[in-house]
């Protein structure tokens, strides 16, 4: 270990000693700043870096011995802290590998290295337990043999800049690079375009030896590191791929694996970027342009190879169990309303960053929790902790719980709180945006270790900053960067909070059922994307790059717990309606813009292909092609979406200023009227239609994962994908469609102003 790091360790465990844990007190506090000043006092970040060394000393996927002896162990820490807990289990369609091959033939035979080498002195030497090998859950087993084409991160744009260079990958494998979106989308536009398989690999420019030293002597992805995942086509649903829309139950209904719409049809595997330097090292073809080219030490071609790869995956498509851990603490005061918080704790391999360091953040809230019950403390409303299984492959024990209890949770969850992978930096959070208020509030009495300002305050400043080189070349992107540094930097306003796609175990909550939903962590400072997903996401990697001292896990804790006690005993509702209303008039506008560009975008192109300007300016010694032809524009009816947006706009300003000026001062009996018809407020904006395009699991007409952006969320989803994809019969109908979900929404804020108004 360098002398730097060596000071940089020894400084985080003098933070992380400062923050010792002190025990709960013996009475309750009188009031709830002092309940959370205490239970953020008794975080214990010793205990969870034992939590986190025991749970990620062995390979934790799905199917694996110790993935359930952690629902065990979790299980008896649950009952032991004095929770009601339980394990629920599904069997789910999850492959495993049986035999996979990726090499060359012929005169100069080669074949790649399925499985990283262990690291002496680490997790991935030490562990018994066999790692997953090379593997992409959900791809489509085959046996092909093909020439390779370079399709650089294999997004949409990538294969309309092949067009224009006169490249097909039409009965070809492709070799597309980790980034710029989700990984499953790139063996799914592979396959859209007619390629009979995929290989994805990390480049060393996005997480390898150009952006730090390698592991072990630094953060970064070593040359053999390998990044698995899951493939599945999670746009239309997530979950079981067999069971959509219910619980996969032993005698559950089940489709076949060739009817579900998720599970794709070529093969596909991962590889590590001294493997990907081989096979890329075979292209020939054009140089690619300047934005595809890595980091590895070759001319970058488009391809085709002038040699043919074979690639075989063959898997065992048999249904396996997932245990989700439930524990409950039924609630004093409102019994029948709930506060619902998860994490999950399989991970691809080890899992120590991703998952379990959230894991080891939800085990000591629940501690504390615990014994504040034990001490005479009693929550108003019942708090129920989820410790979800097979999350890694597609949100399989989140969504299969959430399904099966789907009625019970649209009664009585007032709020979903998810934590995921956790690192040393700033607060990330996002969510249900009418939340937004309720996350500040929290927010801003939480010191943070490093610069002992509110995590709030800090928040804000990173949100300034990365507002002065936004890291994107989409102009709304940049536009929307730049106004939340504008609100951030005003005081008077609460920061904003981003709008969630997919990824993690909120999406069943907020995209299908309409649950608020938060998710929260800690980031950008420590760095665990070099092992994102490989074998070497281990407790020696976490303690040393990612958290050094716990201080940022146990901070994770601190947060969550803070807001579950605030969300538990309220007796308010949470929401601040107006913020959401400031954050769909800016999608509309966004998709107006976006309609517009569009609309422009095809005018200069069919003038340019009328006056023949791109085959003119083609270099003629090189292949080229035409570009993919735009469609026309029509004009869009928005004014059922103005209108609602208008009237959303009035009446949440109504209610915030009836709820600051009268909510204190209500009756028993008003606040029970009010919390009637603001509890279920958000599943007004999930009505049962859902999206279109076989996409009604998602529900949320205000955020979903987009079709072809993977966990990239699409807001006003109906009537902006419709766009985005020329469905222009879709755009007007959702516009309607989301016109009435706003004024529903709207509705009952008008009721629930009338109600603190007094009437």
């Amino acid at each position: 270990m360098h002398r730097s790091m060596l000071l940089a360790t020894a400084a985080a465990f003098a933070v992380a000693t400062a923050y010792a844990a002190s025990p709960v007190p013996a009475t309750g506090p009188s009031d709830e700043a002092t309940l959370e000043k205490n239970f953020r006092a008794a975080v214990n970040r010793d205990e969870m870096r034992d939590w986190l060394k025991n749970l990620a000393s062995e390979p934790n996927h799905v199917g694996s011995p110790h993935d359930k002896a952690n629902a065990e162990f979790i299980l008896s820490l649950f009952k032991k802290f004095g929770w009601d807990a339980h394990i629920e289990t599904f069997q789910v369609l999850y492959p495993t590998p049986i035999a996979e091959t990726l090499e060359i033939t012929g005169a100069h035979p080669w074949t790649a290295t399925l499985q990283e080498k262990p690291i002496p002195g680490d997790t991935s030497a030490t562990a018994k337990d066999p790692a997953l090998p090379a593997y992409l859950a959900y791809q489509g087993d085959g046996d092909v043999t093909a020439p390779l084409v370079y399709v650089n991160y294999g997004m949409q744009d990538d294969y309309k800049t092949l067009a224009r260079l006169g490249v097909s990958v039409k009965g070809k494998i492709v070799i597309a690079r980790y980034g710029a979106g989700w990984r499953g989308l790139k063996p799914l536009l592979a396959q859209e375009h007619g390629a009979i398989g995929c290989i994805i690999y990390s480049d060393p420019s996005d997480d390898g030896y150009s952006t730090d030293a390698v592991y072990p002597n630094g953060p970064a992805r070593p040359p053999q590191g390998i990044q698995r995942g899951s493939v599945a086509d999670s746009s239309y649903f997530n979950g079981d791929p067999l069971t959509p829309d219910v619980g996969a139950t032993a005698d559950a209904k089940r489709l076949t694996r060739e009817q579900s719409p998720v599970i794709l049809k070529i093969p596909a595997l991962p590889v590590s970027y001294a493997d990907a330097q081989v096979l890329l090292s075979h292209m020939t073809g054009r140089v690619v342009p300047g934005g595809w080219r890595g980091r590895l030490p070759i001319t970058y071609r488009v391809g085709p190879s002038d040699v043919p790869v074979h690639l075989m995956v063959k898997s065992d498509w048999s249904l396996k169990p997932i245990y989700d851990v439930i524990a409950t603490l039924k609630g004093s005061t409102y019994p029948d309303q709930w506060i619902v918080r998860g994490n999950h704790h399989d991970g691809w391999v080890e899992g120590a960053s991703d998952p379990l360091s959230g894991q080891i953040a939800l085990i000591e809230e629940a501690r504390i929790l615990g014994d504040m019950v034990r001490k005479g403390w009693r929550p108003k409303r019942t708090i129920v902790y989820g410790s979800w299984d097979a999350e890694e492959p597609g949100l399989l024990g989140s969504t299969e719980w959430a399904e099966t209890h789907a009625a019970e949770l649209m009664q009585k969850a007032i709020l979903y709180i998810n934590t995921d992978n956790n690192a040393r930096g700033f607060l990330a959070a996002g969510g249900s945006q009418d939340l937004e208020h309720f996350v500040n509030g929290v927010a801003d009495q939480i010191s943070d270790p490093e610069t002992h300002v509110s995590i709030g305050q800090r928040r804000r400043a990173v949100i300034r900053v990365d507002a002065l080189e936004p890291h994107s070349s989409d102009p709304a992107t940049v536009a929307r960067i730049k106004a939340e540094a504008a609100i951030a930097a005003n005081p008077a306003k609460d920061f904003p909070i981003d709008a969630l796609g997919s990824g993690s175990d909120y999406s069943v909550f907020l995209e299908h059922l309409g649950v608020p939903s938060l998710d929260l962590r800690f980031g950008e400072e420590g760095d665990s994307g070099g092992v994102y997903h490989s074998r070497y996401d281990t407790f020696e990697h976490h303690s040393r790059f990612v958290d050094p001292g716990f201080v940022y896990d146990g901070l994770l804790a601190e947060t969550v717990g803070s807001a579950i006690l605030r969300a538990a005993d309220t007796d308010l509702p949470l929401q601040k309606p107006g913020n959401l209303a400031d954050d769909v008039d800016r999608y509309l506008k966004e998709i107006k813009k976006l309609a517009d560009a569009k609309r422009e975008a095809q005018q200069t192109q069919a003038k340019m292909i009328a006056d023949n300007v791109f085959r003119l300016a083609d270099d003629p010694t090189k292949t080229s092609g035409p570009p993919i032809v735009l469609k026309p524009v029509p004009q869009i009816n928005f004014s059922a979406l103005d209108s609602a947006v208008k009237k959303l706009k009035a009446s949440a300003k109504a209610y915030d200023e009836a709820f600051a000026k009268n909510a204190a001062h209500l009756s028993p009996e008003a606040r029970k009227r009010l919390w009637a018809v603001m509890q279920s407020i958000d599943q007004t904006l999930a009505p049962p239609v859902g999206l279109p395009v076989g996409r009604g699991w998602y529900k949320n007409l205000i955020y979903a994962p987009g079709r072809y952006t993977g966990y990239g969320t699409k807001t006003l989803p109906g009537v902006r994908e419709a766009v985005e994809d020329e469905r222009w019969d879709d755009a007007n109908k959702y516009v309607k469609i989301t016109a009435d979900a706003l004024n529903a929404y709207s509705g009952r804020l008008d009721q629930a102003a009338a109600i603190l108004n007094g009437k």
